[in-house]
């Protein structure tokens, strides 16, 4: 079956270029976001590995562990890795499953069932829906999916602020509008009435219209 937004992320066991790992039991309570990647030495996923590196200590600072996935064995894996770091300047310092035999892929919906083959057998093209982003909270669950064409490198800062927006409304009864960046004013959910509101946003907010209530960031 397909994943969906607030399903319980699928566990795994899998064999990583930090050994292996059981995945709910790796995340424990934090925050995580796993990426996947087609096929290594691959130009567009060598830049984004690098990319996410460089951002570590930005999801570090946030409390997110950071996973990486790619169809192929271990030993390319780790060769991949030094290609990253000599061509992006930064070495992956996350760890990066070996998913030779599809069964993540498979259980994330990024692989169809019947996909077959070992990874040496199988090129680029054929895993190209391997392009994905998921975001998931410390109960497991999915928050957020992305998926991108093979031609399109992701932008790991529009990450960081989804995992901004998604701790925040984790705690506090708002949305976060178009654009939104940390410090920036939000919206109060529509599922409160005025008179919740009032309580829980005592110094009021700007309505333009009454669906529309706008109050600066909670801390």
């Amino acid at each position: 079956m397909a994943l969906s937004l607030g399903d319980l992320a699928p566990d795994f066991a899998a064999e990583t270029t930090h050994g292996i790992i059981r995945f709910h039991a790796w995340m424990g309570d934090a925050w995580c976001v796993l990426f996947s990647h087609p096929k290594d030495f691959t130009p567009v996923c060598t830049t984004e590995l690098g990319a996410m590196a460089r951002l570590m200590p930005e999801f570090e600072r946030r409390g997110v562990k950071v996973i990486g996935l790619s169809v192929d064995p271990l030993t390319s894996h780790e060769q991949w890795s030094k290609d990253i770091e000599e061509t992006q300047g930064f070495a992956p310092t996350y760890p990066l499953v070996a998913d030779a035999d599809l069964v993540v892929a498979k259980r994330f919906g990024m692989l169809p069932a019947g996909a077959a083959g070992h990874a040496t057998k199988r090129t680029a093209v054929d895993n190209q829906t391997v392009r994905s982003v998921f975001v998931i909270a410390p109960d497991k669950t999915i928050r957020l999916m992305l998926t991108y064409p093979m031609s399109t490198g992701r932008d790991f800062n529009e990450i960081l602020r989804v995992v901004d927006s998604l701790q925040l409304t984790a705690t506090h009864q708002v949305a976060t509008p178009a654009d939104w960046r940390q410090g920036d004013d939000v919206v109060i959910l529509p599922s409160l009435s005025d008179e919740v509101a009032r309580d829980a946003f005592p110094s009021g907010w700007k309505a333009p219209r009454p669906y529309l209530r706008i109050v600066p960031q909670p801390r």
